[in-house]
């Protein structure tokens, strides 16, 4: 039984008037005319289509929006009366990504990092810490290391550490997005448990209302110019407020997806990439996987499933050429290794462009331009070329960026850059698409555009391999299942 969390905490209260904040180099607000008010002690769910400015919102509160050299603000955003820069501590924040907010190379010391930053007693710290790492469910030794934690387990780490400083408002933006079922129902029950031991502000922001509305007590529903267009009791909200909630790419529980259903593969479908007595892992003498066997067919959605820390990303690199693999083969087939072998791993990142795109967990690990439109042209570019904007612009227009063309990559909400990210991989037409939890960040529509996408994809004969929690992502493009068990060691097998 783990122990108490902590004592209960002076519960935060928060007042947005007319507030409103712009990145800069940005002619557009990401969020503008916000008047909120959030009593201590709140529960609120934070909902909205991508790009409304929920995460900026979060980061205001949290007091790392930057300064005037990152961008500009108006109006009044106040932490218990005064600016959130001004309440060092009083705030934790779990962000989307939660790979940019690991800071040490051992667990124990990354949660007690903000601790010690708040100057606690250390005797303290390490009783916050345990009893943090309890509460998330992270079930590893203080010294194991933050480098072999799957996308998954990172997340728990995070949440550990902010619940360690017992903030009095706790900020958590798409804490379940990179979680499997379990983990989403762990992580939710760990969230309510410090709650009600600590009687924190809670805000957060998450796209799957169905996940969150039965813990908060209010859900607040932002537009996609940033203002709030729907406040109240949840189950009031999702009913008066239908409507305009669909309209806005809210996920309202119970309502049907208009995007068909997987269909079976045809067995005599030519196979583009496979997987041969693969052992798979980071770094050499540590697999993670022994005998993988998996085949990715042209002109179909192969989708892989599996708990985190299983290996699905390590396979996914793997098959996709960017990681050798331990043991095993990966072999392309004649028609996709035609002149250069059929050796993924072996081949220069130019011959990978239109024969294998693979698209990261973590979207700015991709970034290498200064806008939205130079990001799509790079891979034109390697390819020679000349008229990017006919194949870039209908790309844009189709995942909804255009109005983000001269955007800085880095200023995308987390939503915006996983579009971003796919973009920049379909541009140059490969032949196999690898897909690393797409729908991470997505709201409802732009979440049904990315599948009638992929599903376009491989009607035109491209072999599509999806890493995906997503049930319903894999019900609609699961032509063909895998799935890696819980086990460190085992064998992928078909679904």
């Amino acid at each position: 039984m783990s122990r108490p969390v902590s004592e209960r905490v002076a519960p935060a209260s928060v007042e947005a008037r007319g507030w409103g904040w712009r990145h800069a180099g940005r002619r557009r607000w990401a969020i503008e005319g916000l008047d909120l008010s959030i009593a201590p002690g709140e529960r609120v769910l934070l909902v909205g289509p991508s790009g409304s400015g929920k995460s900026t919102v979060l980061h205001a509160l949290a007091g790392v929006n930057g300064g005037a050299e990152e961008g500009e603000s108006v109006g009044e955003l106040l932490l218990d009366g005064v600016g959130p820069a001004d309440r060092r501590g009083r705030s934790g924040l779990v962000l989307q990504d939660p790979d940019s907010q690991v800071v040490l190379s051992r667990l124990g010391d990354d949660v007690a990092f903000g601790c010690e930053n708040l100057g606690v007693e250390r005797s303290e710290i390490w009783s916050r810490v345990r009893d943090a790492v309890d509460a998330v469910g992270l079930e590893l030794p203080l010294d194991h290391p933050t480098s072999r934690l799957s996308g998954g387990q990172k997340q728990r780490l995070a949440l550990a550490g902010a619940i360690a400083m017992r903030p009095g408002l706790l900020l958590l933006d798409e804490p379940t997005a990179n979680l499997d079922p379990e983990g989403v129902a762990e992580v939710r029950a760990a969230v309510s448990r410090v709650l009600d031991r600590t009687g924190a502000t809670l805000v957060v922001v998450e796209h799957r209302v169905d996940v969150w509305h039965e813990l908060v007590d209010r859900m607040v529903v932002l537009g996609r110019e940033g203002r709030v267009i729907a406040d109240g009791r949840p189950k009031e909200v999702l009913v008066s407020a239908r409507v305009e909630l669909l309209a806005a790419g809210v996920w309202v529980p119970g309502e049907p997806l208009d995007v068909g259903a997987a269909r079976a593969a045809d067995p005599d479908t030519d196979v583009l990439l496979s997987g041969h007595g693969l052992t798979i892992g980071r770094q050499a003498g540590r697999p993670l996987r022994t005998g993988v066997e998996l085949a990715v067919p042209a002109g179909a959605s192969t989708v892989l499933t599996g708990p985190n820390g299983a290996g699905k990303s390590t396979l996914a690199l793997t098959l996709g050429g960017l990681l050798r693999p331990l043991a095993g083969r990966v072999v392309a087939a004649p028609a996709l290794a035609a002149g250069i072998g059929p050796d993924p791993s072996g081949w220069r990142s130019r011959e990978l462009l239109h024969r294998i795109g693979t698209v990261f967990q973590e979207p700015e690990h991709q970034f290498v331009a200064r806008t939205v439109r130079g990001e799509l042209g790079v891979a034109l570019r390697a390819l020679g070329e000349q008229d990017t904007a006919s194949r870039v612009d209908p790309v844009l227009e189709r995942l909804r960026l255009e109005h983000l063309a001269e955007a800085n990559p880095f200023t995308l909400s987390g939503g915006e850059q996983r579009r971003l990210t796919a973009a920049s991989v379909l541009v140059a037409r490969p032949r196999v698409v690898i897909l690393d939890e797409p729908t991470f960040g997505q709201d409802r529509l732009t979440w049904i555009e990315l599948v009638r996408l992929v599903r376009e994809l491989a009607d035109d004969g491209v072999a599509v391999l999806s890493v995906s929690h997503d049930a319903a992502y894999r019900e609609a493009l699961g032509d063909v299942r895998y799935a890696l068990g819980a086990d460190s060691l085992g064998t992928g097998k078909a679904a």
